[in-house]
């Protein structure tokens, strides 16, 4: 009586259990590696938002400052809100007016130490802005300072550098400054 017949020199064809299961692991670190992007570009994209926030809110208002005379009365204009902006003396020609600044790098930056300044609307050379058409509320601190060049009776020239930063919303966010000069 003969047995089944066997080739000896023929192997089975397919997968094993163990490449499976080396496949399957190789995918799930992929996914989970996928899955931990999500969180993080979501949070840069709020990040960039509230930097591009600022950045437009910023030069927003340097035009409303540009838009003002070289000379105007009082070295100040008060916009439709009813807020007062200065503008800087030129009785005090070549100094730092306003807001403190400083230079890193070669860039001039606006100091943000101390107490953020008073609620909008304000009078003088800063205020603190919340945001209505935000719906996380976000709050900013807006400050700037004048120098201003002249033979100390009318300007001619005046440089404004402003700065905003972000006060509320999470996380940290870097401040922006401007710096643009202006003459006659």
């Amino acid at each position: 009586m003969q047995g089944p017949a066997t080739k000896l020199g023929v192997r089975q064809q397919g997968f094993s259990l163990l490449e499976m299961l080396f496949a399957t692991v190789i995918l799930l670190v992929g996914l989970v590696a996928v899955a931990q992007l999500v969180p993080a570009s979501i949070l840069m994209n709020y990040h960039n938002r509230a930097d591009s926030s600022a950045m437009v809110f910023a030069q927003r208002k340097l035009d409303v400052i540009l838009d003002q005379p070289l000379n105007p009365p009082g070295n100040s204009f008060t916009d439709q809100q009813g807020n007062t902006y200065q503008l800087g003396n030129p009785a005090t020609p070549n100094i730092v007016q306003g807001n403190n600044v400083f230079v890193f790098s070669n860039y001039t930056l606006m100091s943000f130490g101390g107490l953020p300044p008073l609620a909008y609307p304000t009078n003088g050379y800063g205020f603190t802005y919340q945001d209505p058409t935000d719906p996380n509320g976000t709050t900013y601190d807006v400050r700037w300072a004048v120098i201003v060049t002249g033979n100390g009776a009318t300007a001619s020239s005046k440089r404004f550098i402003l700065g905003v930063r972000q006060l509320s919303g999470s996380g940290f966010s870097m401040p922006i400054t401007l710096d643009t000069m202006v003459s006659r």
